[in-house]
């Protein structure tokens, strides 16, 4: 074999090799023609959701301090906050599109969507089960469940759990950039062992929580509206089966707005 030949098939091996270790790493091109959509699409999300969460953060925290607090109150203002910070939160999310390394995005982005979703999840979860318990115990003595002492320790322990969960992945997550050496196209590539072990668990988590979520709303509509019904069949026009049907219609709306807003991701 001459020595012309020998160079080529080695130059041959050598590119072929480059190029099996780069697919290796995660640092294949991928397709970015529909970045520039997304990049509307989440900007709209933005701007519609940062007004809107800021008139209702604005409400329940000003105007709202005038009124007598419930628990209620306390659930919907943990999930105004949440929902607000989300969308504070989503120009990170939008950097994704335009910048050509994921770290950014890596090391925030998933967390804080993560922690915004959830507790947005549970808190809907929450006023649900407040709901509920309203229409089961109806006029008399509020349940333990029901107090606003109540509300604040659950609301909490939610918030900490949650950011706990959060912190330690952005920790791992910060030691394993350290020794990274590649530009891949996926956050996973960044795991090292114990990282992925900790995303799988967080993953777990997710799931369980978002089922438990979606069943328990379906649970709670499927028995406020037997109650309704029997409400009517005993006394069609009185106030209680006219407040039946009011919760009713929110427990609707509730399992409406979830599953048009969860279902998807």
């Amino acid at each position: 074999m001459s020595d012309q030949g020998f160079e080529e098939m080695t130059s041959s091996v050598n590119q072929s090799s480059v190029t099996n270790q780069t697919a290796v790493d995660g640092c294949a091109e991928v397709d970015t023609s529909a970045n520039p959509f997304f990049m509307v699409v989440y900007s709209l999300v933005f701007l519609v959701g940062f007004s809107l969460n800021a008139f209702i953060i604005k409400f329940y925290f000003c105007r709202a301090q005038r009124q007598a607090s419930s628990s209620m109150t306390v659930y919907l203002k943990n999930l105004a906050a949440a929902d607000f910070l989300f969308c504070l939160c989503l120009p990170i999310r939008i950097t994704k599109y335009v910048s050509t390394t994921l770290q950014v995005f890596c090391h925030f982005g998933f967390s804080v969507f993560f922690l915004n979703m959830y507790a947005s999840i549970l808190f809907m979860g929450y006023i649900a089960a407040n709901r509920y318990l309203k229409i089961v115990h109806g006029s008399a003595a509020p349940h333990i469940l029901q107090t606003v002492r109540a509300a604040h320790i659950i609301s909490t322990v939610t918030w900490v759990f949650l950011l706990a969960l959060t912190t330690t992945y952005i920790i791992m997550l910060f030691y394993s950039l350290k020794h990274s050496t590649s530009v891949p196209i996926r956050c996973e590539a960044f795991h090292s062992d114990q990282l992925a072990v900790l995303y799988k668990i967080i993953h777990t988590f997710s799931t369980i929580s978002f089922l438990f979520v979606l069943v328990s709303l379906i649970f709670f509509y499927y028995n406020t509206s037997r109650r309704v019904s029997e409400a009517r069949q005993r006394q069609p026009t009185s106030s209680s089966s006219k407040k039946l049907a009011k919760s009713h219609r929110n427990m609707l709306v509730l399992v409406c707005v979830f599953c048009f807003c969860f279902v998807p991701f």
